[in-house]
Parts: structure tokens; C-alpha cells; sequence
């Protein structure tokens, strides 16, 4: 196991067979080795800088129905809520004079929220802020859709596949889905131009060593700029409300792994992280993670925006916790880094 994790350090890569090898016999000792070589590799192309993206919920309506998501259509239960226009660009302002020079504008697949408001909305805070990164991560949109909202001046998106192997990807969602749609607006997003996000639910219903092996090689090939990884986490009023947690052991282990393959990427230590356990987003860091995201949503709408039970938005992981977000990072050898954080070849 020690000789895998070595190599991988060096060599970026693994065989199938060596990636299952590794998945399934890597006990507390090898996690904290493998966690060690992936903070080490962090800290040689960033230092201990911890990039911050402010996190704007635009709205949680949703066209999809997937049946992991608190969100979802058939949902009945759920306050639903739109943001306006002005109060993103009031969220923005407060970001900004934060110091936040990115910003994350994620809803759900929202039939209201056309290409056209979208461009609207992009264009506004292009307008407002020239020098910040705008990232949009808003679902599968068109080609076409794609390529206005980058012209508009968006420069990043994030679209999780979730899982590349198209059995489990159906038996998360419903019909009118299909992980080939998913994957051409991951791939139209890269030949666009976006600094582009993808990344798994870890432990999600189903999912097999496998299909992470599968997904590990899917995400080799498509050589994302960021990349997201965080434990399935049910909700109450989905399909999968009695489903057990994703472990926070093997989300830190494909942390790892992602991050020894994949030393300049983007990668978050999530929200899903910081609500599976207290420490859960400085363990992601030690693990490899180099960016947060702590929410600038208006305070009294975050508590809708419930992607899964018990969903961590305040103190830290808020964006007004941001001193206290200093101090958590500090006690583990890291600071906030307040630049745009782009990726760089």
C-alpha cells in the first residue's frame, strides 16, 4: 500500500487494478500517509493559502426531480425562493467589500431563470466588478446557452457528473435525465473556454469501488480545473431519507487521490464536509483541499437552499464568519487567500 501511494505521489497516476487496490485496503495508517503526500503536494504549488469563493444560493426551484436532493420537484415541503436581481448584486457588494474576488452563483435548474436572465444577471456583475471571477454553477444548459453566458463574462462552471457509470447514474436519477447530456455539457464547457468543475457524491445510494474507479478515470481524461468531492448526505424528503452518509474516511481518501493526480487543480473543502463532522472542512484541507466557499446568500434564505439535512451555513462557513474562519484555518497552519485563485498551467 505504502509503495502504491508513493507512486502515485510521483507519477500522478495509477492502473485501474492499482486505484481498486488502493480504495479498498487503505486502513487509518495509509489514509494519514496518503493524506500527508497530498497536503505536501498542495502546499508546493499554493503554499498555505486557502483560496475563498463567496457562495451565492440563487434560488432553490428545480425543473429535475434527482433523488438525492432535498430540492427536488416532487418536493412538496420545501419553502421555494428567487433571489432578485438586486439583492445578488447587494450579496455581491457585501462580498466584494469583504474582499471576495469570486463569486459563486448556484441554483437550481430553474425554468424561470432563462438564458436570457442569466446573461442579464452575468453582464451586471461583469459590469459592477471587471476584476473578480464570476463561476456560474446553475446545471445542464445548451451549448448555445453555455457559450453566451461566457461572453457575457463568466469564467468558471461547476457541474458535478456525479457518477460516470450510466446504471447508477439512472438509479440516482429520473428518466428524463442522462449522464450523456451531463457529459456533453462538461465537455462543451471545456472547448468553450470555462475553467471547468466536476467531481462525485461519495458514498452516494449504490455506489460501488467500481464505479469510483470509473469516475477517477473519467475525471484522468477530462483534466478538470477543479474538481469537487463530498459524502452523500441524505434529506429527509427524498427517495434516499433512510440511506446511510457517505464516510468521511473514504471522502478524504479520493481528496487525496485527486489531489495526486491532479496537483494544480481547484479542489473545495465542502460544506457536505464541515456538516458530516465539526473539523470536516480543515480535514479536507489537511487532505489536499486548497478553496472554501463561505456563503454570502442572504441570511434568512439559506436555511431553504437544503440540499441535504442539517446543511452547515453559518458561523464559518458564513461569509460574515470569515474571522472566525481565520482562526479555525490558523489552527492548522493556513491562511485565507482573498485573490481571484485562478487555475494556472
Amino acid at each position: 500500500m505504502r509503495s502504491l501511494i508513493e507512486r502515485l505521489h510521483r507519477e500522478h497516476t495509477l492502473s485501474p487494478d492499482e486505484l481498486r487496490t488502493l480504495l479498498v485496503g487503505c486502513d487509518a495508517e495509509h489514509l494519514a500517509l496518503i493524506n500527508q503526500k497530498a497536503r505536501e503536494v498542495a502546499y508546493s504549488h499554493f503554499g498555505n493559502r486557502i483560496f475563498i469563493r463567496g457562495l451565492i444560493e440563487i434560488g432553490n426551484c428545480c425543473r429535475n426531480d434527482c433523488f438525492y436532493c432535498g430540492i427536488r420537484r416532487s418536493n412538496r415541503n420545501v419553502e421555494r425562493y428567487r433571489l432578485d436581481k438586486e439583492t445578488i448584486l447587494s450579496c455581491c457588494a457585501q462580498g466584494y467589500e469583504l474582499g471576495f474576488r469570486t463569486i459563486v452563483l448556484q441554483g437550481g435548474e430553474d425554468n424561470y431563470m432563462t438564458d436570457e436572465r442569466v446573461v442579464d444577471l452575468v453582464s451586471s456583475i461583469r459590469k459592477a466588478y471587471p476584476d473578480i471571477a464570476i463561476t456560474l454553477s446553475l446545471g445542464e444548459k445548451s451549448t448555445e446557452a453555455y457559450q453566451a453566458f461566457y461572453q457575457a463574462g463568466a469564467n468558471r462552471y461547476l457541474l458535478r457528473h456525479e457518477t460516470h457509470n450510466e446504471v447508477h447514474y439512472q438509479s440516482l436519477h429520473p428518466e428524463s435525465m442522462s449522464l450523456q447530456n451531463r457529459l456533453r455539457c462538461l465537455y462543451d464547457l471545456k472547448k468553450i473556454g470555462y475553467q471547468t468543475g466536476t467531481g462525485i457524491m461519495v458514498g452516494s445510494p449504490g455506489q460501488t469501488i467500481e464505479h469510483l474507479v470509473e469516475d477517477i478515470l473519467f475525471i484522468e481524461t477530462l483534466q478538470p480545473e477543479m474538481i469537487g468531492i463530498g459524502p452523500f448526505l441524505p434529506h429527509h424528503d427524498t427517495p434516499f431519507a433512510s440511506e446511510p452518509s457517505g464516510k468521511m474516511e473514504q471522502t478524504l481518501l479520493l481528496l487525496s487521490i485527486f489531489r495526486l493526480m491532479h496537483p494544480k487543480a481547484l479542489i473545495p473543502s465542502t460544506t457536505a464536509l464541515a456538516t458530516l463532522a465539526p473539523d470536516g472542512r480543515e480535514r479536507g484541507i489537511l487532505a489536499g483541499a486548497n478553496v472554501v466557499m463561505p456563503n454570502l446568500s442572504p441570511v434568512w434564505q439559506r436555511s431553504k437552499y437544503a440540499l441535504y439535512d442539517n446543511k452547515a451555513s453559518m458561523g464559518a462557513e458564513a461569509a460574515e464568519g470569515l474571522r472566525l474562519l481565520e482562526e479555525k484555518l490558523d489552527t492548522i497552519g493556513y491562511v485565507i487567500d482573498k485573490s481571484r485563485g485562478d487555475y494556472e498551467n
